[in-house]
């Protein structure tokens, strides 16, 4: 049976990070245990990472924005000497399955995107702090930091070798990060991917590979005053004090179906299909910042958000032949309202920020998630404001008409708030109702003008923000015709254009990494010149360079 692997994880697990606080500073120490792997196989030298390691960097970050409120600079350096991080680690990658490795690479790639966004969104800079060798996923790890800097010791360089030594592409945001972030000119970045040795000291500089290079001797002393420098420029809330991000609530029944304390996902593994239901509140909305604390990580929008991204890990990772995920919510739209509402009202307070932003990259896993996603609106559902997001990420949603026999809870509805206007963008930088009507700009107006309405099947049909609209004679029916269908076809012809149809519009940094590069790297992970018995990855560390079919397509 295969391994299960849990996102759920706690600093008193950590076998791979250590964190030490100092004030507005926190330092986090890269120490990965060779012996610490995911799975067996592969040891993890030269702070090489799986995805076990990844899994504790994503706690860090999340602990980080709601514990540590009080931090403005993170200082992300090797707790080993002589090498920064060696990237992914190669065995792991030679040995894992095609799945495996293409989710591992999603993973981190939302990972590096959580803490890159961290200084802007939430006043907590990163800074690299390079001493040793710093490769492939190393450097990737750097480049979604604010600020890197790199020692003058004669040894320590940056590199991306992923092409000439291993015949894949750095998998997590390289090759776009050189070009559209640090703005590398276009033949001095195909020199530096080409190079196994990577750059070192003042060429790096000179290349914008690093922001600064600091003396050996006074490495240290300057990375602890930069980093103090931009803690004060964030200027995090003085005397804040962080909540407790608890363990979550959750139990596995013998057929795999997951019950949170607002979540249920129940799996027909015959069909492929995962039916995602969310509950809405069963609190109060938070009247003060006082009572906002006090609820903590019980707060119903808190822990809505972190029970339905372990949900999608979980299903991502562990139910690989789980094609569709449909997506419901029973409660009442008033109270979602409510409770989004008052985080609003409180925004000025860093928490209320803060869960607002989760939601914001939550809806950006469902994004990315290589299902089909469908949403169904029936009678008791509460899609409004946050919720109703869901119903734009989806590639089909089904309304249910009027009233069904035999069912007395209110009409299905949908409610547009303000958050729909804007608090949450898709990576293409646009809302997800932009995107929706991108040809038709005034359809989002006619929606805005519809705010804080229930509107029933009719009007949302009208308004274009439904697929289809059917009452209680034909609703089941067409349900059940959609999933037949959707489970005839091919995954992998699904993948490719439910990935393509998703994100029009705009390309940005985000979707050229998530889109271009990944498909690309998804693509090449199949290809014998890289995973063959012959391929690079696999006589890595032989003494044998990979045997290439040379042909071009």
């Amino acid at each position: 049976m295969a391994k299960v692997i849990d996102f759920q994880t706690d600093p008193a697990r950590y076998r791979h990070w250590r964190v030490e606080h100092d004030g507005p500073v926190a330092h986090v120490y890269m120490d990965v245990d060779e012996k610490g792997g995911l799975f067996e196989g592969y040891e993890l030298k030269l702070n090489s990472y799986d995805l076990g390691v990844d899994i504790e960097l994503a706690d860090i970050i999340q602990r980080m924005r709601f514990e540590h409120p009080e931090v403005g600079c993170v200082v992300l350096r090797s707790g080993k000497d002589n090498v920064f991080c060696a990237g992914a680690n190669i065995r792991m990658l030679a040995g894992a399955e095609h799945a495996h490795k293409v989710n591992f690479c999603k993973f981190t790639n939302e990972t590096r995107n959580t803490f890159e966004t961290a200084g802007e969104d939430s006043g907590q800079s990163w800074i690299a702090a390079v001493k040793g060798s710093c490769a492939g996923g190393g450097y990737e790890l750097a480049l979604a930091c604010d600020h890197i800097m790199l020692t003058d010791d004669g040894a320590s360089n940056v590199a991306l070798p992923e092409v000439p030594l291993l015949a894949v592409l750095p998998g997590t945001g390289g090759l776009t990060r050189i070009t559209d972030k640090r703005k590398l000119r276009r033949d001095r970045a195909d020199v530096f991917c080409s190079l196994e040795e990577g750059v070192k000291g003042r060429r790096a500089l000179d290349w914008n590979l690093v922001d600064e290079v600091v003396p050996n001797a006074r490495f240290d002393e300057v990375v602890d005053e930069r980093a103090r420098e931009i803690a004060a420029r964030n200027n995090p809330p003085e005397g804040a004090q962080g909540i407790s991000l608890t363990p979550l609530r959750r139990q596995f029944a013998e057929d795999g179906s997951i019950s949170y304390s607002l979540v249920d996902v129940a799996l027909d593994r015959g069909a492929g299909v995962a039916t995602i239901t969310l509950s809405g509140p069963d609190m109060d909305a938070p009247a003060s910042v006082a009572a906002l604390r006090e609820q903590g990580a019980e707060n119903w929008m808190l822990r809505l958000a972190r029970e339905l991204d372990d949900a999608i890990l979980h299903l991502r990772f562990n139910e690989l032949e789980i094609g569709v995920l449909v997506f419901r919510t029973a409660g009442d739209p008033s109270a979602v309202q409510a409770q989004e509402a008052a985080l609003l009202a409180l925004e000025g307070d860093w928490l209320a920020r803060e869960i607002l932003l989760y939601w914001k990259r939550l809806l950006k896993r469902i994004d990315m998630t290589s299902r089909s996603l469908v949403a169904l609106i029936e009678p008791g559902s509460c899609f409004a404001g946050t919720l109703a997001e869901i119903l734009f990420a989806v590639d089909r949603s089904y309304m249910a008409e009027g009233e069904f026999e035999g069912d007395n809870r209110p009409n299905a509805t949908i409610t547009l708030t303000d958050v729909n206007f804007g608090r949450y963008p898709m990576g293409n930088g646009l809302t997800r109702l932009q995107t929706r009507f991108l040809g038709t700009p005034e359809a989002v107006d006619a929606a805005r003008a519809r705010l804080n309405e229930a509107l029933e099947a009719g009007d949302a049909d009208d308004l274009g923000l439904v697929t289809y609209a059917f009452d209680d004679i034909d609703w089941e029916d067409e349900i059940r015709v959609f999933l037949e269908e959707r489970a005839s076809f091919s995954p992998d012809a699904l993948t490719g254009m439910e990935a393509n149809l998703r994100f029009a519009g705009p390309e940005t940094m985000e979707t050229r990494i998530f889109g271009r590069l990944t498909a690309w790297q998804n693509w090449i992970f199949q290809r014998p010149n890289a995973v063959g018995e012959n391929g690079a990855l696999r006589r890595y560390g032989t003494g044998r360079r990979g045997e290439y079919d040379r042909r071009r397509v």
